[in-house]
């Protein structure tokens, strides 16, 4: 028997909206799945959820979707790994269109609860400007000097939530993302983030025998990076929460790139050589998450160890490469530093 009002997911084909439409089928939510891309081309895909295809930079398909829901998920995005939002600033802006649309039905329908994706790509740069980054508390992200393009559309949706629910009372909730990675994602095609890069590089240098990889940068650039069953968890309960104000989800986790060459490649049983591309996009010099608050107001934080959760992921795409599911050939031209 399916438990509460509809569920709308949006950006359900991506990687943490199909985890999302998983995670609300097994605990017997009735879940409607939106995506802009065909259901074929979705990373997970279920029966038994109402999957549908809109574009939802069309307030006629924002209304579509949302008629009926009771809450809304909200994670539709045109985005990537550094590689791709450093080079796509104005399609990236242009997200701000399914906010935007999406908070006008939600407000039509009556919606009870909506819950915005947002990024840490928000906070200012001037803050993470040393690999020996202080941990990014939530006010950081004032004043404003986000990363441009990606980081701006995140900002503004972030204030647009928030002036929707003090205007006309719609109950919005915000969480900035630090680097999610897992199985069932994106491992290449330029859209891909570190983890799972670096993943598909050294399973591509042990599959083929030519153990080097590329390295974007130095390899000493910081961040933390969150598996995606803690960014579920984390989501579902913020959603569920009173918490108003944009909150990070996030591992406080840091580790140099380096550091996390390292762990694959113990994971991979192998050594490969780095060959350093400085001019490559980089994106700040260290980013780690704050988690005083989320532990203050859920009692919780993400607790995935990242060598476990990279094991994971690790296996994910070497299955998909060895099994030949995946391209092996040019795997060494995607980023291996992500947001």
């Amino acid at each position: 028997m399916e438990i509460g009002g509809l569920t709308l997911v949006t950006g359900a084909g991506g990687f943490i909206g199909g985890h999302l439409v998983a995670k609300l089928l097994q605990e017997r939510h009735a879940v409607r799945a939106v995506d802009v891309k065909p259901t074929s081309d979705w990373y997970q895909c279920f029966p038994h959820a109402d999957n549908r295809v809109l574009d939802l930079k069309e307030v006629e398909a924002c209304r579509e979707a949302v008629r009926g829901a009771a809450r809304v998920y909200h994670l539709a995005a045109d985005m990537g790994g550094m590689g791709f939002i450093e080079s796509n600033k104005a399609l990236c802006m242009l997200s701000v269109l399914t906010n935007t649309h999406a908070l006008l039905a939600a407000r039509e329908e009556g919606v009870e609860r909506y819950f915005y994706a947002s990024s840490a790509c928000v906070y200012a740069e001037d803050k993470q400007g040393e690999a020996d980054v202080r941990p990014l508390k939530e006010s950081d992200a004032y004043p404003a000097m986000p990363e441009d393009g990606y980081g701006w559309e995140k900002l503004f949706s972030e204030r647009m939530c928030r002036h929707f629910m003090e205007d006309f009372g719609l109950t919005t909730r915000v969480a900035r993302y630090h680097n999610v990675y897992g199985p069932n994602g994106t491992f290449r095609g330029g859209r891909e983030k570190a983890p799972a890069a670096i993943c598909r590089k050294v399973a591509h240098a042990k599959l083929s025998g030519q153990h080097e990889i590329e390295v974007w940068g130095d390899g000493e650039q910081t961040r933390s990076f969150t598996y995606i069953d803690d960014c579920i968890y984390g989501t579902m309960a913020i959603m569920e929460s009173d918490i108003a104000e944009p909150i990070n989800l996030g591992s406080s986790e840091l580790v140099t790139i380096n550091q996390l060459i390292d762990v694959v490649e113990e994971i991979a049983g192998i050594s490969v050589q780095r060959h350093y591309n400085p001019s490559a996009p980089k994106g700040v010099r260290g980013r780690n998450s704050d988690n005083t608050l989320i532990r203050q107001r859920l009692g919780w934080e993400p607790t995935t160890p990242l060598r476990v959760g990279m094991e994971k992921t690790y296996r994910w795409i070497y299955d998909r490469l060895s099994t030949g599911d995946a391209e092996i050939r040019g795997a060494s031209e995607a980023p291996a530093v992500s947001r």
